[in-house]
């Protein structure tokens, strides 16, 4: 049984952060709010995502797991405005989803979870730590999309970097401590990723105001922000990509 009441721009939320990765996903539903864990089809990245009862207008749930299609929830949030309200309820007879919001009515099959894994979160003691404004971060990347397919993340004591190298032109994103909300790093660290993966996940953090990094030299990235008025928390994992000696 799963009843609840949300407002589109924390469904927004939601979506925007799943779509970043994967077309199809398993929400876990329990009395306290849903949790999801996804991998991308090509296994780079990792997703793990909690949205607590409180970020709901209205929760009422027995634990349940609900397949839902991405793409089909994207299509129905077209039809919201963002001070608008969804009421959303598993039709466990007929196993599907009904999604009213406004005058409008949708009624979606949901996907068979049995081929759906739980992935586990490697536990990583990742070395660096710091929090940088979201805003700084996508200017930096816009800024790289121009030159390369991938980006370097630096760390050090005194500030963050962020470094893409194309064939002729470089742009090199350089933040301070000072302009930083959080550095805790000891020792230099550098990892090099995808641009295009990471660029798509800071792209996904919507209002988020800041990201918190975790960097060590040629490590997965942990890359953690909130949503939802703090009710719900992000978490994803991207592999590096290892450069050749």
């Amino acid at each position: 049984m799963f009843k609840a009441k949300i407002k589109s721009e924390t469904l927004r939320e939601v979506v925007d952060v799943i779509s970043a990765l994967v077309d199809e996903a398993k929400f876990n539903i329990k009395g306290d709010g849903i949790s999801l864990r996804a991998v991308d089809p090509a296994h780079v990245a990792m997703l793990d995502l909690v949205l607590q009862k409180k970020g709901f207008e209205e929760y009422k749930a027995k634990e349940c797991e609900l397949g839902v299609d991405i793409d089909k929830l994207k299509e129905v949030l077209k039809l919201a405005g963002p001070s608008d309200i969804f009421s959303i309820e598993h039709d466990e007879d007929k196993n599907r989803l009904i999604l009213d919001v406004g005058n409008i009515t949708r009624k979606m099959a949901l996907v068979d979870t049995a081929g759906m894994s739980d992935p586990k979160v490697p536990n990583l003691n990742l070395p660096a730590k710091l929090t940088v404004e979201t805003n700084e971060l996508k200017r930096g990347l816009r800024a790289a999309e121009a030159v390369s397919d991938h980006v370097a993340l630096i760390a050090s004591s005194e500030s963050f970097e962020m470094v893409s190298e194309g064939d002729t032109d470089s742009v090199n994103l350089k933040l301070p401590k000072a302009l930083l909300k959080d550095l805790d790093c000891k020792e230099n660290q550098k990892s090099l990723f995808s641009l295009d993966y990471f660029s798509t996940m800071i792209k996904a953090t919507g209002s988020a105001n800041e990201v918190t990094l975790y960097l060590g030299t040629d490590y997965p990235i942990n890359l953690e922000f909130d949503i939802a008025s703090g009710n719900g928390h992000v978490k994803y994992l991207l592999a590096p990509r290892i450069e050749s000696e």
